[in-house]
């Protein structure tokens, strides 16, 4: 089972499981915690060869990496702790989790907040995918993985998130991210599907005004999706909660709240 860390509210029965992106961990929400912790019950898990969820001696994360195998592994966290119905926050990557999550188990997701949310890559990011399949097994991984995050945190404030995911990186194995990179072979037509099929589940996008590769194609979607809405954020990039966590916070626990 994947590790996690709950934070448990003396009176609220919500609960909000927040989902990282690739190469990151339950680490990247430190700005969040405290506050959110003040309303909700808190839920925040390491992916699959992430933070202290690496693989045992036994193996457990050698099945083929698949988006449904990575989010039955969150199912199965929040079975354990019999939580029926959760809020989602996710970054990044853990957006399609998310959504692949209320595609497959609608019953148990309450909303989604969806920071630098990814459901398009446009033609520069198709391009930085096929040279990584390209290049996965030749070059250090590291390398590979500060060049994306350079592409796609490439200006002085996003130096912080930038910093962070590659420092998160380092953590992981090269075996690992390879596993993970392969992912990339199904996530055009998983991403086509997403944008075409309305889930109907209360949705909120907040993104960076500056995240040039993902917010023209958020802001397509929110104009034929039901119950979903747009949040840009000045001055900020891809990485919304740790490049404006006061703003975010404060947003997304307003939404969340609207929500009861």
């Amino acid at each position: 089972m994947l590790h996690y860390i709950t934070y448990r509210h003396k009176s609220s029965t919500k609960w909000v499981t927040f989902v990282h992106g690739a190469g990151g961990s339950s680490s990247i929400w430190y700005k969040q915690i405290r506050e959110f912790k003040k309303h909700f019950n808190v839920l925040l898990l390491d992916l699959r060869g992430h933070g202290n969820s690496k693989p045992s001696l036994k193996n457990v994360f050698d099945d083929k990496y698949t988006f449904d195998v990575i989010t039955n592994d969150i199912v199965e966290v929040i079975d354990f702790e019999h939580i029926k119905k959760s809020h989602f926050v996710g970054i990044s990557l853990g957006t399609i989790l998310i959504r692949n999550l209320a595609e497959n188990y609608p019953e148990r997701v309450e909303s989604m907040v969806m920071g630098g949310a990814i459901m398009k890559l446009n033609l520069r990011s198709q391009i930085l995918m096929k040279l990584g399949i390209i290049f996965k097994t030749v070059i250090p991984y590291l390398w590979l993985y500060k060049f994306f995050a350079f592409i796609i945190m490439p200006n002085k404030n996003h130096k912080e998130s930038r910093l962070l995911f590659v420092r998160e990186a380092k953590k992981l194995y090269q075996k690992e991210f390879i596993r993970w990179f392969k992912l990339t072979s199904e996530i055009n037509p998983l991403l086509r599907f997403f944008r075409s099929a309305d889930i109907k589940i209360p949705t909120l996008y907040i993104m960076g005004e500056e995240d040039y590769l993902f917010l023209p194609s958020i802001r397509k979607i929110v104009k034929f999706h039901q119950n979903s809405e747009l949040l840009v954020v000045e001055d900020c990039g891809h990485v919304v909660n740790v490049e404006q966590p006061r703003y975010f916070n404060e947003k997304v626990i307003d939404y969340l709240a609207q929500q009861n």
